[in-house]
């Protein structure tokens, strides 16, 4: 008979439980991540005007969202192949592919790191970014561009150890990144007066911050998987499914980040005052969604080792439970951000007609939160089980394909920030009766293969 201390609760212990002690830590930690942006905005905000706070929280956003998003999508292919062999407790296939991966995230940072620097500028300015907050973007950019190699490490890092049952270090170093992140801003933003430059590289330092402790731990902590420096290179039969897996959820990633940046080029065309006020609401906005990544990884991590288990039953039920927690927290932050609209852009800004237009974009999409829900949960468990080519298809057309098709069929003949906002519910509401459609009547709740 096992010990306690052998007994991998993952693939053993109480369900909700289980998901609840995974959850609550992703959840602190994507809370801090959004913290990162969150700060940044609230000090050029209060501290260097509207324009500064359109150059950080607006075009350059939605363009990082799609650098960071394709690697971060790859990077889950990662992370289900190390949790199926670590439920599997195949020994050798988690140390190698812990070592692909980083190798992967180190390669795919240099890369992105120098389109980056090099486009960033004709992006941004394909994307009708405003005259007066394009020096500023631009800047921004090339700066946060410097960074984009211990970011990648750390989302991959943090993804390894997730992907092996530990959810509280990757918490703790993003709080200790996240600290030097805000003390920066201060000493860069209100006391240097370095303005959107110094809150650039207030992040881009705290990125090395976080990597340095994840690449630690990494190669300290681990005992038998822990990484060295040997090891860090392509295993080619590790690589291989990896990319399998993460590619469509990279592809996914870029065409979400991609329709996106349309609906940043439409918000640009109404000028700064609505530039503004949608990047105040994405900030708010991020609450809700870092709730629901933080159930997506969850129930994704606990959908691999189980998978790698054998344990189909537990599989189906974590996804009763799980939609019944995003149930309940749905409704609570559709409520919450609703009801307190006007305070919360005032956090970010004290200009009048930016709360205005703000207020306009929440009572429109944050009440139709409960319309994403299925999407999140159904994919996640998909990708666990290493199903993700259906589901990929399936949001690029469902959410990405119909909202590009919103933006240029609909939008230019009824030209207002409401129908633009309106492209998030609707494509929400199609895209998770699909998921709901697959589930139901895909392999993933019949059978599990242990195919790798």
């Amino acid at each position: 008979m096992k010990k306690d201390n052998e007994i991998n609760q993952i693939t053993e212990g109480v369900i909700w439980k289980q998901l609840l002690i995974f959850f609550f830590p992703i959840l602190l930690g994507t809370f801090f991540q959004q913290l990162y942006n969150t700060v940044d905005a609230v000090i050029v905000g209060r501290f260097v005007g509207k324009e500064a706070l359109s150059a950080v929280g607006g075009s350059t956003a939605s363009l990082i969202n799609l650098i960071v998003g394709f690697f971060v999508g790859i990077s889950t292919g990662a992370t289900v192949i190390i949790s199926q062999h670590y439920g599997a407790k195949n020994k050798k296939g988690v140390s190698d592919s812990i070592g692909t991966a980083i190798a992967l995230s180190m390669a795919g940072g240099l890369i992105l790191m120098c389109l980056c620097a090099l486009f960033a500028e004709q992006v941004l300015i394909l994307m009708d970014t405003p005259a007066e907050t394009l020096k500023d973007s631009v800047l921004y950019m090339q700066i946060y561009a410097l960074g984009l190699v211990p970011a990648l490490i750390y989302n991959m890092g943090s993804g390894i150890l997730r992907a092996m049952g530990d959810s509280r270090r990757p918490l703790y170093f993003l709080i200790t990144a996240c600290v030097v992140n805000i003390v920066l801003d201060f000493v860069f933003v209100v006391g240097g007066k370095m303005g959107v430059a110094g809150v650039a590289m207030a992040t881009m330092l705290s990125q090395y911050v976080s990597a340095a402790l994840v690449l630690y731990v990494l190669n300290r902590r681990l005992g038998e998987y822990s990484l060295h420096r040997k090891n860090i290179l392509f295993h080619k039969q590790y690589l291989q499914p990896m990319i399998r897996i993460g590619l469509p959820g990279g592809i996914q990633s870029m065409t979400y980040a991609f329709s996106n940046i349309l609906i940043q080029s439409a918000i640009n065309s109404f000028g700064t005052d609505t530039v503004a006020a949608w990047a105040a609401y994405a900030k708010i906005d991020g609450i809700y969604w870092m709730l629901m990544n933080a159930l997506g990884v969850a129930i994704t991590t606990f959908a691999g080792q189980n998978f790698g288990a054998g344990k189909k039953e537990r599989i189906k039920k974590s996804v009763r439970i799980c939609m019944g927690m995003a149930t309940a927290i749905t409704i609570a932050m559709s409520a919450f951000v609703v009801g307190l609209a006007s305070p919360l852009l005032r956090i970010f800004t004290s200009d009048a007609a930016v709360v205005e237009v703000g207020i306009r974009m929440i009572h429109i999409i944050s009440p139709a939160y409960i319309t994403y829900i299925c999407i999140e949960i159904l994919s996640g468990v998909s990708r666990g089980c290493g199903k993700v080519v259906v589901p990929t298809f399936m949001s690029i057309i469902g959410v990405c394909g119909l909202r590009v098709l919103w933006l240029f069929l609909v939008v230019p003949s009824h030209k207002s920030v409401e129908m633009v906002c309106w492209s998030y519910p609707l494509t929400w509401l199609v895209t998770s009766a699909g998921f709901l459609l697959y589930y139901f009547f895909s392999d993933i709740r019949k059978k599990t293969d242990k195919s790798y």
